[in-house]
Parts: C-alpha cells; sequence; structure tokens
C-alpha cells in the first residue's frame, strides 16, 4: 500500500520560510515522479514542483520559480519542499503526490498522479 503522509506546515510571516517533508512508503522501485500541490480555498489544486526519483530531473511552476526547491532522500524515502521568501498568497494547503511509474515528462497536472498525502497547513501573515 503506497502512503504519503506531508509534515512541516505551521504559521510563517511574509518573507519566512519553511520546509516541507514528505514521508512515503510502498513505492519500492526507484522509477516514480514526486510532486508538491497546493489548494487554497476556492482555487483549484496548483502544481508547484517535481523530481524524478529515475534520474534526478526536477521541474517548477513559474509562480515558485527561484523561491521553492524541492529535493529527496531516497535512502530515508523522503521528499521534500524548501519555500523562501513566502508570500500571502502562499497560504494553502500543501500535497505531496507520486505517480508510479515516473512520468515520460515533467508535469504538474493533478491527474497525471496516482498517490496522494492528506496535505499540510501552510498559512502566511504580514
Amino acid at each position: 500500500e503506497v502512503q504519503l503522509v506531508e509534515s512541516g506546515g505551521g504559521l510563517v510571516q511574509a518573507g519566512g520560510s519553511l520546509r516541507l517533508s514528505c514521508a512515503t512508503s510502498g513505492l519500492t522501485f526507484d522509477d516514480h515522479g514526486l510532486a508538491w500541490f497546493r489548494q487554497a480555498p476556492g482555487k483549484d489544486r496548483e502544481g508547484l514542483s517535481y523530481i524524478s526519483t529515475s534520474d534526478g530531473t526536477t521541474y517548477y511552476a513559474d509562480s515558485v520559480k527561484g523561491r521553492f526547491t524541492i529535493s529527496r532522500d531516497g535512502a530515508k524515502n523522503m521528499v521534500y519542499l524548501q519555500m523562501n521568501s513566502l508570500q500571502l498568497d502562499d497560504t494553502a494547503v500543501y500535497y505531496c503526490a507520486a505517480s508510479f511509474p515516473d512520468l515520460y515528462s515533467p508535469s504538474l497536472l493533478p491527474q497525471m498522479y496516482d498517490y496522494w498525502g492528506q496535505g499540510t497547513q501552510v498559512t502566511v501573515f504580514s
């Protein structure tokens, strides 16, 4: 059974940083894609960043490029999202997602992902 569990959300002042973590289990092969999404109230789920476990390729949405960094630790089955220079409109529930097998090309479309975590709330205040 595949499970994804996010942690690390919370309250942060604008301009600050947070690191989100996602513990994965049940993905036994290095042939899957991992991504972070977010969803703010009343808005569609937005793809933020993708990383391939097979070759380390990363991909970012323009909205977070240069501010957010995705990384993974294969030995610990973890994926991270380092978020810097947080802004008020970064407030959302953040989700970790996995595709199995890996995608042929990076994608931030929710329908390309098979497994989802329960989400962690990030609230940015001024």
